[in-house]
């Protein structure tokens, strides 16, 4: 059966999964990993599948992945991607979907993470995309002002876009960063590893990545 990307954002079983996944996240002292997030990772995974003219079904199971993507940290925080993808297989199987609906999903999550993944389909290049694309200050837990690097460059992003040109064949990350709370040298300090994710991503739908910081064109 298919299932439709409003049934599982309306799931309570899936919410309390992102809600609890939130709450560990907090714990440890992590940015914003809740609805909000999950949300904006939905609609950016999907956005990106539209632009490169994907089907409907291919977008809305996109959708699905980029809600999902972060329940396995109800778990642990480690290996919380292929923690994540189980959990959605079996919840999405038990939800009667398609089987290979729920291992398109499950695949994605499964290799969303910088530490072990890899773009192996267009909704895990997708959903790597829109995930790491999504540095803002508003995700930043920590008030104090005592920040470590990872809060102090989230802070310093008052905004973040990822824009697909097809014509140009390019996917662009564009950020504004305050520069008097952290230097751009900073974010690529700590973010490298999931900008050279977001240029593999990119590469698999043969179009190149750029990165740009107040118009600065970084990559």
């Amino acid at each position: 059966m298919k299932i439709p990307f409003e049934q599982i954002r309306t799931n309570p079983e899936v919410n309390a999964l992102i809600k609890s996944a939130d709450k560990t996240m907090e714990s440890l002292g992590f940015t914003e990993h809740s609805y909000v997030h999950a949300g904006i990772v939905s609609n950016g995974a999907a956005e990106v599948l539209s632009a490169i003219g994907a089907s409907e079904h291919e977008v809305e199971l996109a959708k699905i992945a980029g809600y999902m993507h972060d329940i396995g940290n109800m778990v642990n925080r480690h290996s919380h991607a292929q923690t994540g993808a189980i959990l959605a297989y079996d919840l999405l199987r038990r939800l009667d979907m398609d089987i290979d609906d729920a291992i398109a999903i499950s695949g994605a999550i499964g290799n969303h993470d910088e530490g072990t993944g890899n773009a192996i389909s267009a909704i895990s290049a997708a959903l790597i995309l829109a995930d790491k694309s999504d540095v803002r200050k508003s995700r930043v837990r920590n008030k104090t002002q005592d920040y470590d690097i990872h809060d102090r460059v989230n802070s310093a992003v008052e905004k973040s876009s990822l824009i697909t040109d097809t014509d140009a064949g390019i996917i662009t990350v564009k950020m504004t960063i305050d520069t008097s709370v952290s230097s751009v040298m900073d974010y690529f300090e700590i973010f490298l590893a999931r900008m050279i994710m977001c240029r593999k991503a990119a590469d698999f739908f043969d179009m190149r990545l750029k990165i740009k910081a107040n118009d600065m064109v970084l990559l």
